[in-house]
């Protein structure tokens, strides 16, 4: 140490500073990523462990990383480089010149040597912390030891046995009078007998106090090694949580000076001012554009196609598919909403951690989570199906509609305003238990009648089905596949939406997109869809692609946007669809297309050229204090609204939403507990009938939805559930004998 004290500078001598003979400070560069390279780090050298920092500053508060020497293996490698690999992991750090980086080696070594001997010698002692050693070897030993000494228990036991039985015997031999044998002879063979029992017994003491020793000095190292675990968990959670903080703020940041904030990398002198990531891979730094340019046409050249643009549905009636009718309606629908419900009790400020509840659920479905409902809405998956009719007069539209194409711009509308509800939404609705329905009725108003049920328990799906005075007829069955992924929720509707026109025939096809919850550990919640949706008219084969862009730090887009094509079955493109998944669609006529220059990956574009975007759908304004009411919209604060003659499986009747809603929130827990506990019977009820009819090889029948079944699509060749009839029948006559009683 003294040689070592001599050959390092004074403790200001480039940046390397000796507090203690147990510490060295200074700057070294660490590489980081192809994206930053090297970046500069503040590198603290103490107690057998390397750590740095972004600056001297972060010291006490925030450390990057730990590099513990004892397992580490020390490298120098070109000018100025070193290279530390512990962990199945490399450390590449560079200095600012050679002599500098000889005194960190040495430095470094001396570190490890001393943190090797400390190891070893608390090793010896018993006091050792756990070491970076093949567990699996040192285990296999261990329980070989325990093994022995437990044979050598049994031995002793079963001698004992034996050995008490004989001195048992030679003991009432002795008190027997009428014995044969001299009276000398039975007490010698009772001494006898006595001295084996004896060390027998002793053996057997000495066997259990071996076995103790053995047991008691692998208990201590097993202690230590379980302790070691808990501290690396309750650092790596704490970890997670600094750098979630650390993206929450950055997002806050961006979302209040967007404009400042570009993709490049250095935005501040050394990169202090982004989060470290030295594996990142920074995905959201890459845009994916659209696959085209739309560029609005001249003056002159709308002039020419101004014929052609007149009339766009046939006998040269006024163009009322796009604004100015969903104006109309927007007033038309208002006057009728007055007579239902405008708002619900405000919602209890209720805190409650989720990422204590949901840390130890990574990776697991979402639907087999238990969860309270203080992160529920107070309504159910098959209530949040319904809400697609959110804007059901877009497809009333549809079915006036003479041309086919302009019919699949409002069907893509119609597709795109189901999200809207959502972008404030980031409660979970409840899950439906098997055999529960929903109905939403409103011939009256908006001429269309809903029906839903939970066909399926694990995996969730629901099967809706509904039904239009105007022409139209929509059914889909969904299957949720969702996701807890540490930070974020990925929830994946599976299956398709089917809607049919009666007066064209028309029959539409397409599926949902991602929805994603972020922010799940620290941070406002907040929900982004992505992916793509393809809706295609089986009828006339046109086809629709529609992209929505997942949110980006990087883009200069606005968010949530939602971009597309609507073609002909000969892949002509006709229409340009733009706008968020939150506010709005518009539709702009392509009059003419051209190629364009080199993408993104040589990939050619496509220029059209088009007329002025005229508008399909605007979202409705949420009702007044609806962020206390969970942000519903108009049409969500009805559906837990009281119907007379619903059946007794309908949603609205669920005692713990009903709880929930009302604000008793603690009373909606108890309930949700008791409507689950009587779930997983019947299903066990279930499972325990079908294993005593497969053992008396009877046919085995699966559970059966009452209002729906499966049948094979002609126009998909796939088998969904369809709605078989029969509900509203059996409402006008007041007859739910075959409900089951589910609450």
């Amino acid at each position: 140490m003294n040689e070592l004290m001599k050959s390092l500078p004074s403790p200001t001598l480039s940046g390397l500073q000796l507090p203690g003979l147990d510490a060295y400070r200074g700057w070294l560069f660490k590489w980081t990523n192809y994206l930053k390279g090297y970046q500069r780090r503040w590198f603290v050298l103490s107690n057998g462990l390397l750590s740095y920092y972004r600056t001297q500053a972060e010291m006490a508060h925030t450390c990057r990383g730990t590099i513990p020497l004892a397992t580490a293996h020390i490298e120098v490698g070109d000018t100025c480089h070193l290279v530390l690999t512990s962990g199945g992991r490399s450390y590449h750090l560079k200095s600012t010149s050679d002599a500098e980086c000889q005194r960190w080696v040495s430095a470094l070594q001396q570190a490890k040597a001393n943190a090797t001997q400390m190891m070893q010698h608390s090793d010896d002692s018993g006091d050792e912390a756990p070491l970076a050693q093949d567990g699996r070897v040192l285990t296999a030993g261990v329980l070989k030891t325990l093994a022995s000494k437990l044979d050598d228990l049994n031995t002793c036991n079963e001698l004992i046995g034996k050995h008490g039985a004989a001195l048992q015997r030679s003991l009432s031999e002795l008190e027997d009078p009428r014995g044969a044998t001299d009276g000398t002879d039975r007490l010698k063979a009772v001494n006898e007998r006595a001295t084996l029992f004896r060390i027998t017994s002793n053996a057997a003491i000495n066997a259990c106090r071996d076995f103790l020793d053995v047991a008691e000095t692998h208990n201590r190292r097993w202690q230590r090694a379980l302790q070691h675990e808990r501290e690396q968990r309750h650092h790596l959670e704490e970890t997670i949580e600094q750098l979630a903080k650390q993206h929450n703020s950055l997002e806050r940041a961006w979302r209040e000076n967007p404009n400042s904030h570009t993709a490049g990398v250095d935005r501040t002198p050394e990169g202090e001012a982004s989060d470290e990531n030295d594996d990142g891979e920074f995905f959201d730094a890459v845009e994916e554009s659209p696959a085209f340019i739309t560029v609005t046409a001249s003056n002159h050249t709308q002039h020419r196609r101004s014929a052609s643009n007149q009339s766009m549905t046939s006998g040269g009636r006024p163009n009322d598919w796009t604004h100015n009718e969903n104006v109309s309606y927007q007033t038309t629908l208002d006057n009728q909403r007055r007579a239902r419900r405008r708002r619900i009790p405000d919602k209890p400020n209720y805190s409650l951690n989720l990422w204590s509840i949901m840390k130890n659920c990574i990776g697991k479905e979402l639907s087999k989570i238990p969860m309270p409902v203080n992160f529920n809405e107070p309504l159910s998956m098959l209530q949040r199906l319904t809400e697609d009719l959110e804007y059901s007069e877009l497809l009333d539209r549809a079915a006036r509609c003479d041309s086919a194409l302009e019919q699949m711009c409002l069907v893509a509308a119609f597709s795109v305003s189901s999200y809207s509800t959502t972008v404030h939404r980031t409660a979970k609705p409840f899950n439906p238990l098997l055999g529960e329905t929903y109905e939403l009725d409103r011939l009256d108003e908006y001429g269309y009648r809903s029906i839903s049920e939970q066909v399926s328990h694990h995996p969730p799906a629901a099967a809706h089905h509904v039904t239009s005075q105007r022409g139209w007829t929509l059914w889909q069955d969904i299957t949720i596949d969702s996701k807890f992924r540490g930070k974020y929720i990925s929830v994946m509707p599976l299956g398709c939406i089917h809607l049919e026109f009666q007066a064209s025939g028309h029959h539409y096809v397409w599926s949902k997109v991602t929805s994603t919850v972020h922010n799940i550990i620290v941070g406002k919640l907040w929900i982004d869809q992505s992916g793509d949706i393809e809706i295609v008219n089986n009828t006339t084969k046109d086809l629709c692609h529609l992209k929505f862009s997942p949110y980006s730090y990087f883009s200069r887009d606005a968010p949530r946007k939602v971009t597309g094509v609507v073609q002909d079955r000969e892949g002509a493109a006709h229409y340009i669809l733009s706008g968020t998944w939150d506010d709005r669609m518009e539709c702009a006529k392509i009059v003419d297309s051209s190629p364009g220059g080199g993408g993104s990956e040589g990939k050619q574009k496509t220029v059209y050229q088009t007329l002025p975007a005229k508008l399909l759908w605007k979202k409705y304004p949420l009702p007044d204090n609806a962020e206390n009411m969970h942000f519903f919209s108009t049409l969500a604060l009805t559906l837990n609204e009281s119907e007379d003659g619903v059946a007794p499986t309908d949603s609205r009747l669920r005692p713990d939403q009903q709880l929930m809603e009302a604000g008793l929130w603690d009373e909606a827990n108890i309930q949700k507990t008791r409507l689950e506990e009587r779930q997983r019977l019947e299903r066990k009820k279930r499972e325990a009938q079908a294993n005593e009819a497969l053992e008396e090889g009877q046919d085995i029948e699966g559970y059966h939805p009452l209002w729906f079944e499966k049948r094979t699509n002609e126009a998909t060749g796939e088998r969904t559930f369809v709605y078989r009839g029969g509900y509203w029948e059996a409402k006008e006559r007041q007859d739910w004998t075959q409900c089951p009683e589910i609450f």
